[in-house]
């Protein structure tokens, strides 16, 4: 199958959709749409006709395209079912999608750069406010997935002995919270399990740094 991924080296959300590929085995070809402020590729006509929200990933297969991180791990998931990125038994399933969500829709929209764009040009927050708050967010998300590990029986990865849903979130924003300089002492079975997930091949070869993009 013929797999087009519209991405950006820096991109949480592209980073995530590049290591659930990568763990699968499926090759693609990459297109990188810069989001650089003095690029900003993304807004451009033709890229809004792929994407109309003019965000990254999108993802083509054929005639298909499809959009949103989560929707596209998702396609990811039953299309290509091994190995498994979700636990089999449904509880342990439903714990696995919460603990991802939590990352993809409490802690990261709220510290992606368009957000932080808003606090600093239109309501003209300091440097020091917007760290505050980056650090907030993270910090907040992060002592929830923190308490939900610590339930989970202990094992390499979080539901089980391979990464799944859970590892591919919380990768990408562990990355942020060392890019944001975010104290992650109070998290170490997070850091335990980013570890041991960035040790794999899979998500070294989805690593921001490894893209074609990188500067």
């Amino acid at each position: 199958m013929d797999i087009t991924l519209y991405t950006y080296w820096r991109s949480s959300a592209a980073y995530r959709v590049r290591i659930a590929l990568a763990l699968k085995g499926q090759a693609y070809d990459s297109v990188p749409v810069s989001l650089a402020p003095d690029v900003l590729a993304h807004r451009q006509p033709d890229y809004q006709a792929i994407n109309p929200q003019m965000r990254v990933p999108s993802l083509k297969t054929g005639r298909d395209i499809f959009v949103q991180s989560m929707a596209i791990l998702e396609w990811i998931e039953e299309t290509f079912p091994e190995p498994a990125l979700l636990p089999s038994d449904l509880a342990e399933r439903a714990r696995c999608r919460a603990f991802a969500q939590i990352i993809v829709s409490d802690i990261h929209p709220i510290q992606n750069s368009s957000i932080l764009g808003i606090l600093r040009n239109e309501i003209g927050a300091s440097g020091e406010q917007v760290r505050s708050w980056i650090h907030g967010a993270m910090a907040h998300g992060f002592a929830a997935l923190e308490t939900m590990a610590a339930l989970q029986p202990t094992s390499t990865f979080l539901f089980g002995e391979t990464p799944g849903f859970a590892e591919i979130c919380l990768v990408p924003q562990i990355y942020n919270a060392r890019r944001f300089d975010v104290d992650l002492d109070p998290y170490p079975r997070l850091v335990a399990l980013d570890k041991a997930a960035c040790a794999l091949p899979a998500f070294e070869a989805a690593h921001p740094d490894n893209q074609p993009d990188a500067p």
